[in-house]
């Protein structure tokens, strides 16, 4: 026992050595970012933009739903009204797998493409930056994963997200799953960054109330991962701490009124930036098990990050006490003056009520005991090589907090049966008789 702390205390002080050369990295890398384009109707105004582009025929990638439901008219409208030819293709499923992305690039240059738009939630997002990243660099997708690994720049693309959450149209990276081996695929590369990108909040007033949920406290895990990293910066900061005071005021309002256009969009800038915070910071352990959930199950990745994130933040307390202070300041559970740990417990049982409040379950349906083993692992590999923890977290601890996630045990007829209280009524009936 003595011997596995050490090592693991050990392990923890090389990862951390490791993590903060990546970091000071980070301060480096040249990150592009988009123009964005804000408010109702935007778009069609992006559809403006692109057309006096000069494409020859812009691949417009979505999924069945948005273009049944006649979102695409005010960009497709825009487009054509401005000489652009485009073609859609709206097979994007949850997860983006890789056999889809490979239909979408044989797609593109079947149609002699030269640009994409990405247009849906983050599966289109994610899905059109593997095919742009694949187009320009024609190998597997697997030889893909990772950092930097096409030499070519990819296809231009441009945005226009329909949910507010994954703040893809500002990252660096997409996330694909691989479904033979059950795990998810990050390639990351700035370039892949859209060129431009439409906030429209009229897009976002028919979401779900349940997708309005897991989407918000997605990006809220954008924001709080990369405020508490390891990795932070003064824009970072900036942008994690100005996304989380717009979610606390309007994601139940989004949540209650679907079609209230200033709490939608509200929640459309908050999305983004977290995607700025978290491009710059980086995430923690709360994506890489959820990222697990999502490879095994296919969780949504918002809901994975909404179970996960108020345990990741309850171990991660004692070394964070000072930022979630500041983060309950900015999220108005808390004023400036009251003592630190006082303000860090109220914004942990503030996360607690926002996810009470959208009906964000504690635990997940689908995670099994015998499974939880081998997704700690991975779960712990991938934060402990890629993320900025705050925290370290051994594969035993890890095991220990997913196993919090388990669905609760009910008590079988048979058991009833067998309990004292059903004993005793079962005795006196025999009696009465």
């Amino acid at each position: 026992m003595i011997s596995d702390l050490i090592s693991d205390s050990m392990r923890a002080k090389g990862l951390s050595t490791l993590m903060r050369g990546a970091g000071m990295l980070t301060r480096f890398i040249p990150i592009p970012q988009p123009t964005l384009l804000v408010g109702p109707g935007s778009s069609g105004r992006l559809g403006q933009a692109i057309a006096g582009f000069g494409h020859t025929k812009i691949l417009i990638v979505t999924d069945s739903i948005i273009s049944k439901l006649g979102l695409l008219k005010d960009l497709t409208d825009a487009l054509t009204a401005g000489g652009a030819k485009y073609v859609v293709f709206d097979e994007i499923t949850p997860d983006a797998p890789i056999p889809l992305i490979e239909r979408g690039i044989e797609f593109y240059q079947a149609h002699d493409c030269d640009a994409i738009v990405a247009f849906g939630g983050g599966s289109s997002m994610d899905a059109s930056k593997a095919i742009a990243v694949s187009i320009s660099n024609p190998k597997p997708l697997r030889k893909l994963a990772g950092y930097l690994k096409g030499l070519k720049a990819p296809v231009r693309i441009y945005a226009v997200p329909t949910t507010a959450g994954t703040g893809s149209e500002v990252t660096v990276a997409a996330v694909i799953s691989d479904p033979e081996m059950h795990s998810k695929l990050v390639i990351v590369d700035p370039r892949m960054v859209p060129k431009m990108a439409a906030r429209d909040p009229s897009l976002m007033t028919g979401l779900p109330p349940h997708i309005t949920a897991a989407t918000g406290i997605d990006a809220l895990t954008h924001a709080v991962e990369a405020f508490v990293g390891n990795w932070t910066t003064p824009y970072s900061d900036g942008m994690a701490l100005s996304a989380v005071g717009l979610i606390f005021e309007n994601l139940r309002t989004a949540y209650r009124d679907g079609k209230n256009l200033e709490a939608r969009e509200k929640m459309s800038l908050a999305s983004t930036y977290a995607g700025f915070a978290f491009t710059r910071a980086n995430v923690g352990y709360v994506h890489a098990i959820a990222h697990q959930f999502g490879g095994k199950y296919h969780t949504p990745h918002g809901l994975a990050n909404a179970i996960m994130l108020p345990l990741v933040l309850k171990y991660s307390a004692p070394a964070i006490t000072e930022r979630l202070a500041l983060l309950a300041i900015r999220a108005k559970v808390g004023k400036d003056g009251e003592n630190r740990e006082v303000l860090a417990q109220k914004f942990l049982d503030a996360v607690d009520d926002l996810n009470r409040d959208l009906g964000i379950p504690t635990v997940l349906d689908a995670l099994k005991e015998d499974d939880i083993p081998a997704l700690a692992k991975a779960a712990c590999w991938e934060a402990h090589t890629g993320y900025p923890v705050p925290r370290y977290m051994s594969q035993t601890v890890c095991e220990n907090l997913i196993r919090k996630a388990l669905p609760k045990k009910t008590v079988t007829p048979s058991k009833a049966a067998a309990s004292p209280a059903a004993k005793a009524a079962a005795k006196r009936s025999k009696k009465a008789s």
